[in-house]
């Protein structure tokens, strides 16, 4: 079954903006990747200060603040970002990087002692939420908590997308524990963070602490449970990268560019702009549409091809400009991880049951991976 589609090649080599609407409003759609970049950049005309409008749709029913630092413009957004990025480094030092190492190598094991495993709820799951720990420096058994919100972290209270979800109220409580005793990781540090010579507001310590949880888990869970499906469809690729693993960090990056979860982000314009002939009024919203300037042929050769040596491989899977995803080491570290681990000890996968998720919308339907995967893994 294929696990991705690009549903915009056909506006995008016409206009390069596709106009849809999304839960009543229109939004404009920027779709090249070129202009995709320079309005990333541009953040005085496509402003991200635009509390609960960055997703689409907009989710003021979803949650009750709005998120740090994505939803704000420089220079608050560089110093808010500040605040929070050592811990997000920390995928770059030895300890967090053996730690993850030794995460993946006891799921592969597990993996290759069963006759089946769901990929989606049963591996990359568990493996994100454990290794989120490592990143915000918290306890590991916290990881179990977090697992048991499933997938979509706004829809644990079955589906009711209404303000104050599991997550808020896990936070919530969080967040009083850490006041009352701080200790060395994230929740403390926003608790006692300084921000322009005062502490961040329990609403700026949430909105910090929501995006963690909800910025990384799509995009870590559904590009492992794709690489992994594409291994097992195309088995010629393990081989190929086992043949040289100095591959395997290019692999990586052409499995971010392809397998990429979030069709796009948006942005608002503060006035009247002109979007390659589409005007969009003041206050109106467009969307960088990441998903389809990762397929222009501007930018990639053949980029419905998967090649794991493609270089270069200017994707934007993680953004572009101020808004780089804060994440992305942590994300690179852990598909890395993976890969090598899977040349290491993987011989096969055997696909049992693939059940596809689609993103229905009204101008488009696009395959963004799998809602279940089942596999078998052959050990080598």
């Amino acid at each position: 079954m294929p696990a991705f589609s690009d549903p915009f090649r056909e506006a995008r080599a016409g206009s390069g903006v596709m106009q849809c609407p999304f839960h009543g409003e229109n939004i404009t759609m920027i779709l090249r990747h070129e202009d995709v970049r320079k309005a990333a950049k541009d953040w005085q005309t496509f402003s991200s200060d635009a509390p609960f409008r960055v997703p689409i749709p907009s989710e003021e029913d979803v949650r009750g603040m709005r998120q740090l630092p994505i939803e704000t413009n420089p220079p608050d957004h560089g110093e808010y970002r500040a605040i929070v990025e050592p811990f997000f480094q920390r995928a770059k030092e030895p300890e967090t990087i053996a730690r993850v190492e030794a995460l993946l190598d006891g799921m592969l094991t597990q993996a290759l002692g069963r006759e089946s495993i769901e990929i989606v709820n049963e591996f990359a799951l568990p493996v994100q939420s454990r290794a989120l720990t490592y990143l915000l420096n918290t306890n590991e058994s916290e990881a179990e908590t977090w697992i048991g919100w499933g997938i979509h972290v706004f829809k644990v209270t079955g589906g009711d997308f209404k303000k104050g979800t599991v997550l808020e109220d896990y936070l919530a409580a969080k967040f009083d524990e850490v006041a009352a005793n701080p200790g060395a990781d994230f929740f403390s540090a926003l608790v006692q963070a300084d921000y322009r010579g005062r502490k961040l507001t329990r609403e700026e310590c949430m909105g910090f602490a929501n995006l963690a949880f909800a910025g990384g888990r799509d995009t870590i869970i559904f590009t492992v449970a794709c690489a992994l499906g594409y291994l097992a469809e195309h088995p010629e690729a393990l081989e190929f990268l086992r043949e040289d693993p100095r591959r395997i960090t290019l692999a990586g990056e052409e499995f971010f560019r392809v397998f990429m979860p979030l069709t796009h982000i948006g942005r608002v314009c503060p006035k009247d702009t002109g979007v390659n002939g589409v005007t969009v009024k003041a206050g109106e919203r467009v969307s960088l549409c990441w998903s389809s300037a990762n397929f222009d042929e501007a930018a990639f050769p053949a980029p419905e091809e998967v090649r794991l040596d493609r270089k270069p491989n200017p994707h934007i899977s993680f953004g572009f400009g101020t808004h780089l995803c804060l994440g992305a080491p942590h994300a690179r570290l852990i598909l890395r991880t993976l890969l090598k681990l899977c040349c290491d000890r993987v011989r096969r996968i055997h696909i049992i049951s693939a059940t596809e998720r689609v993103e229905h919308e009204a101008r488009f339907d696009r395959t963004l991976g799998y809602d279940a995967l089942v596999v078998r893994m052959e050990g080598l």
